[in-house]
Order: C-alpha cells, then structure tokens, then sequence
C-alpha cells in the first residue's frame, strides 16, 4: 500500500512576499493559519496544480506531483487532489447532484454507475434532498457540503480546504463545523486546512502551522501553540497575551520590567531576558470603578498582578467571551459567559485585569523571536 504522506517543499516569488515553506502530512489535518497574504492559498493552488511554483517539489502517495529540478509539473485533473474554495465555487447553472458529478473522477463509468455514485455520496453528505436545487435556493452550509461532497466525489489523494468556514454565519459554522469534524475524521485523508482565525480549525486540526511572510514561524497542536507560543506575533495571532522584559529576583518572586516599562510578577525563577506568556482564561476582570484590586508593582505579599483599562471589544465564543483590554501593556482575557458581572463588559467600560503570579509563565528570549 503506497504511503499517503503529503510532502511539500516550495520556494516561489509572490510580489510582496517570498513564499519558503516546507513540511508533510500523512492521514490526519494540517490547518494552515495566518494572516491574509501570507501566502496560505498560494500553497494550496501550488499543490492542486494551480499555481506552478519556482523551486521544490510536491509528492503525494508516494507519487511527484511537481519537481522543478526534474521538470515534473502534473496538470490539475491529473494529481487526484480535491479542493474546496472559500466560497465553494458550485457551479450555479447545475444542480446540485450535477455539481457533485461534474467531480467524479474521469475514468469511464456507465450511466448508472455515475448516478450511483452520485447518489452515495450526496447520503453521505445529507445532501440528497437537495439534488435537484441549485446552489443559490440552498443555504450557506448546504452550499459548503456540496462543495465537499463534489471534492470526495473525485477519489482524491489529498483534500484541501480553502477557508471552509469564514463564510458562514456564527449558528451555521458551529454546526458545518461538526458535520466537516466527523467527516475528515472519516476520510482519513492527507488534509490541509486554511484559515486566518485559529478559532475556526481548532477542533478540526490535528496540527496546526503558523504562516507569517510567507514562511512557517511555528507548528505544533492547538494545545502546544496557546501554552508555549514562540513569539509574539504568534501569541498574539492565536490569541494568548505575549509580552517581552527583563527578569530579577526580588523578595522571593520574578519581577519582569516589561518593554513598556510595566513590572509584572511570576512565581517562577528567573533572571535576564524573558519572554512572558499569560493564557487568557487566567485572567479575571473586575469593576475598576467598584473596589476592584488596586493597580500597582507585583509583590510576594499580593501574589497577583493588575492591570486596568477600557475594554475594547468583547467577542462571544461559544460559552465564552472573547475580551479585550486596552491596558499597558494590551491584554486579552477569556471569562465564562455566565460568570458575575459580564453584563457590564460593553465596549469602553474601565476594568482591572487580575491574574496571579503563578500564571505568569516565563520563556527563554529566544523565544521571542519567530523559527523557522
């Protein structure tokens, strides 16, 4: 059995950026987060065949599906990747079964094995029912499972999914979001996921690569990526508080001078240049204006820090709320929805941000700066 790992290794010229990326995907999902122009959809039409890169190699199952060197550069309809725009680019003058057979895989089939396979795949997808619709009397989330069902329907090697989720609306995305859950948990397939909100991927990936300037600045798990971000941009891209400073030892805790000239407090020994990493859900928010803990240098006696600050925005994620803070240094916290006094969190009302020093985790400076 040929192995399915994805391995990709391109270098190509976009303009304003040079895009140098390299890594593999066996059976599992990658997710690709980043900015918008990092260079996220240029990997993906390079690997469906799309775009023809300037240097490196793709193979897929064991099989070149481009080598610069080798001067192999397989068409499109050739390579057996499925891939599924943003917008799920249907065509609107099909129907919906027409759409999810225009992606059958070219090989000669008989009539009636093409409306059988079209047939198991749109049960597959819930989506038989909409056979005879076309994609602009069908909702935004119906739309998204057609188009996946059209990118299976091709067999592929490899899936690649183009910002699945950006499109649809908060109630939509967090059912399709399920629904593409179980399906690439079903599929199996070498997958690459785009996004720009980590958000969107995080149950979805198994692993997830930070793209910034054309180039991967960190990759690990969900999990690995919000507890031990390796630089700023990173931290603040994933959405945990990252800040750098210069660490002593004083009265039995870290103080850490901040870049901005803000001391915070960790329980954790250290001395030198840190980085500093505060996960959001650490943080508690307070009234400032109703006897909320007072602002001020860290010490072992308080055994916390406070920050205050107007709240700049406030964004509902699932039982939580998203809120941030405009302190010195900016910070974001993540509260329950149903905790005491959420009610008052409206854009520009003053509160204290609190965290003990012992969620005050520190980070060699090295750190700080973004790896390849």
């Amino acid at each position: 059995m040929a192995d399915e790992r994805l391995e990709v290794e391109l270098r190509h010229h976009l303009g304003r950026i040079d895009l140098d990326v390299r890594f593999s995907v066996g059976r599992e999902t990658l997710a690709l987060i980043g900015a918008s122009g990092a260079g996220k959809s240029s990997v993906l039409l390079a690997i469906a065949g799309l775009l023809r890169p300037d240097h490196g190699r793709i193979v897929g199952a064991e099989r070149p599906l481009f080598d610069a060197e080798k001067r192999v550069d397989l068409p499109p309809e050739e390579r057996r990747v499925g891939l599924v725009f943003q917008h799920g680019a249907l065509f609107p003058y099909l129907s919906v079964a027409q759409n999810v057979a225009f992606g059958l895989h070219p090989r000669a089939r008989s009539k009636r094995e093409r409306s059988e396979r079209v047939g198991e795949i749109q049960e597959r997808f819930a989506i038989a029912e909409l056979a005879n619709s076309r994609p602009d009397r069908i909702s935004g989330g119906e739309r998204q499972r057609v188009a996946l069902a059209r990118a299976v329907a091709t067999s592929p090697h490899e899936l690649l999914l183009d910002e699945p989720l950006s499109a649809l609306d908060a109630v939509t995305k967090s059912r399709v979001a399920a629904e593409l859950s179980r399906t690439l948990a079903d599929l199996r397939l070498p997958t690459i996921l785009v996004s720009h909100d980590l958000g969107d991927v995080a149950g979805l990936a198994d692993r997830v690569a930070v793209m910034d300037e054309g180039r991967i600045v960190q990759s690990g798990t969900t999990a690995e990526l919000l507890r031990s971000p390796a630089s700023g941009f990173v931290a603040a891209f994933v959405g945990t508080n990252f800040f750098s400073g210069v660490a002593t030892r004083a009265g039995g805790v870290t103080e850490v001078t901040l870049d901005s000239g803000v001391v915070v407090a960790s329980a954790a020994a250290a001395a030198g240049p840190v980085g500093v990493i505060v996960q959001p859900w650490d943080i508690t928010l307070h009234d400032a204006m109703a006897g909320a803990p007072s602002a001020g240098p860290p010490s072992a006696d308080s055994g916390q820090n406070v920050l205050t600050g107007s709240v700049t925005s406030v964004a509902p994620r699932g039982g939580t709320l998203r809120v941030s803070v405009a302190s010195l240094p900016p910070v974001v916290a993540e509260v329950s929805a149903e905790a005491p006094g959420v009610d008052g969190l409206s854009r520009g009302a003053m509160v204290a941000a609190v965290w003990l020093n012992a969620a005050t985790m520190l980070v060699p400076d090295d750190a700080a700066a973004p790896t390849e």
